[in-house]
């Protein structure tokens, strides 16, 4: 059976399963293997049950717990409070939430997300940090993956709401703060 190649058209998520020949048979046993590990680790270097314990539920399960708080924020919070710099759908909520930022790896610049939702990053205005856009720069540079979309003057200029940085539009004005 031979596989034709994944553009990077989404965010990690579709680069990660781009490189699993079967993405859903590995799924359970990545899980396991998340939790087993930290375990292993920390009666590896601990030498006994409760620093193993201790591993799992800081390395395991928090981390687990963590991401899903991050995530849901992100798709709840940045279509209720934050700025708007990009056009979307029509009754379309999506934000840009700064806070988010570094614990989402860059996802909370969600606005170009749901405007230009190809784009391989998603930070492109002064200041925004993408780490997720650097590691799918990273895996295009090895070679891992390719065709990757990546946000251009022109592309993003068609999507702002306003034409010139210093004018700001009712569209970019804080949403829900107040």
């Amino acid at each position: 059976m031979t596989r034709t190649p994944r553009t990077a058209t989404a965010r990690i998520c579709a680069v990660s399963c781009a490189a699993s020949p079967t993405p859903t048979s590995a799924g359970p046993a990545l899980c396991v293997l998340t939790l087993v590990l930290p375990f292993t680790l920390g009666w590896a270097i601990g030498g006994t049950w409760v620093h193993a314990t201790t591993a799992l539920l800081w390395a395991g399960l928090v981390r687990i717990a963590l991401l899903h708080h991050v995530t849901w924020s992100v798709n709840s919070l940045c279509h209720v409070i934050g700025r708007r710099p990009f056009r979307t759908r029509r009754h379309d909520r999506a934000t840009n939430l700064w806070p988010l930022a570094l614990l989402s790896l860059g996802e909370s610049w969600h606005n170009l997300h749901h405007a230009d939702p190809t784009c391989a990053r998603h930070g492109v205005d002064r200041g925004q940090i993408d780490p997720s856009a650097a590691v799918i720069r990273l895996l295009e540079r090895l070679g891992w993956v390719r065709d990757v979309r990546w946000p251009t003057p022109d592309r993003i200029a068609a999507r702002r709401t306003h034409q010139s940085a210093d004018t700001r539009t009712r569209a970019e004005e804080p949403v829900g703060t107040g």
